[in-house]
């Protein structure tokens, strides 16, 4: 899809982190007037030898307030955008689009008091900058954090997640986090193997958070492999949790990552 220039602006690749072969971060400078609400994607674009821009959504990892953006990506084999993504090297340029995008944002809930953030793969990126807002902390008593991926090396984000206890924004509320690691093609101690669906219906992600899902508590997001969001948003709407809308608030919010 054109994009015109002036709805883009050209970034720089600030620093790139290798989680594993096929996993990365990076950060990238940002434009003074671009803004976000914790959760949203922007729109990048890559150039190609043709001058044409290919373009993709990708949630940003940043917090709101930080001067740079961060991003976390899968590369896909032989992906158009993900192949030039993934060598791109600290110096280079890459677009983003000033518009804004996405709905998985606490502010499509009212009331509730656990917040389940679920995900699967590069699904944690916008929990991690919904993490890394201060009102997360204020207007949830419990918030789980729900990450699955095939192998123990893809867990991204736990020294992260772990020095949110130290952050002077969520002002010592790191306590309400209950992190819970999915693993689902190697035995790890302490987490989780089962599919999503699978740990929700028979009870095990609860107990692995140490409290129930609660019709008038829990405010629930999905985020990551269509099919989990698929298959978890069917399920959970058969136990009665309702998606969430602008005009209707209730339990649920998905996003799919491709």
């Amino acid at each position: 899809m054109p994009t015109p220039a002036d709805r883009f602006t050209t970034e720089c690749i600030l620093a790139i982190r290798r989680w594993t072969p096929h996993l990365f971060s990076f950060r990238t400078t940002r434009d003074a007037t671009f803004r976000f609400v914790p959760g949203q994607f922007a729109r990048l674009g890559l150039r190609k030898d043709d001058d044409e821009v290919v373009w993709r959504a990708y949630s940003m990892v940043s917090a709101p307030y930080d001067e740079h953006l961060e991003f976390y990506s899968i590369v896909v084999p032989d992906g158009e955008f993900t192949s030039r993504l993934a060598q791109l090297a600290e110096g280079d340029d890459i677009l983003v689009e000033r518009m804004n995008y996405g709905f998985l944002t606490t502010d499509r809930f009212v009331d509730g008091r656990d917040l389940w953030l679920i995900a699967t793969g590069t699904g944690l990126a916008p929990y991690i900058s919904i993490l890394h807002d201060p009102a997360t902390w204020t207007d949830y008593e419990r918030i789980v954090l729900v990450h699955s991926v095939r192998f123990a090396a893809e867990l991204a984000y736990r020294a992260e997640l772990a020095d949110l206890a130290a952050h002077p924004l969520v002002g010592g509320a790191a306590h309400k986090l209950r992190y819970v690691p999915i693993v689902t093609r190697e035995p790890v101690d302490g987490a989780l193997q089962d599919r999503i669906p699978t740990l929700i219906e028979n009870g095990e992600l609860e107990r692995a958070a140490g409290f129930p899902l609660d019709h008038d508590r829990s405010r629930i997001m999905l985020c990551g492999n269509p099919q989990m969001v698929d298959d978890g948003r069917k399920l959970l709407n058969r136990l009665g949790y309702k998606l969430s809308r602008r005009a209707a608030p209730a339990h649920l919010v998905v996003e799919n990552m491709w």
